[in-house]
């Protein structure tokens, strides 16, 4: 399953916090785009990302190292950039 977890990219707090779950990338994507239009942030500055784990979960549960990945195995991940720097 896909996961939105919070992360701060400390090291030294590698658990991270499930904010929410999803059955599919696409669904985690538009939970991911709310959670910035409601914090009325970035996507870098909400310090939330989208991840695939296997573990059951539900928010409000911590996933350890190990436990989540950023893409799930066989998923196609897109080569270079996904959105363009300039106008």
């Amino acid at each position: 399953m896909y996961a939105l977890i919070y992360d701060e990219h400390y090291l030294e707090r590698p658990n991270k916090r499930v904010i929410s779950v999803h059955d599919n990338r696409e669904e985690a994507e538009v939970a991911l785009d709310q959670r910035r239009d409601t914090l009325g942030r970035k996507v870098w500055e909400c310090h939330t990302r989208v991840v695939w784990t296997e573990k059951t979960t539900q928010a409000g549960d911590v996933l350890g190292p190990g436990e989540y990945k950023a893409w799930r195995p066989g998923e196609k991940i897109p080569e270079g950039e996904t959105y363009s720097d300039t106008d």
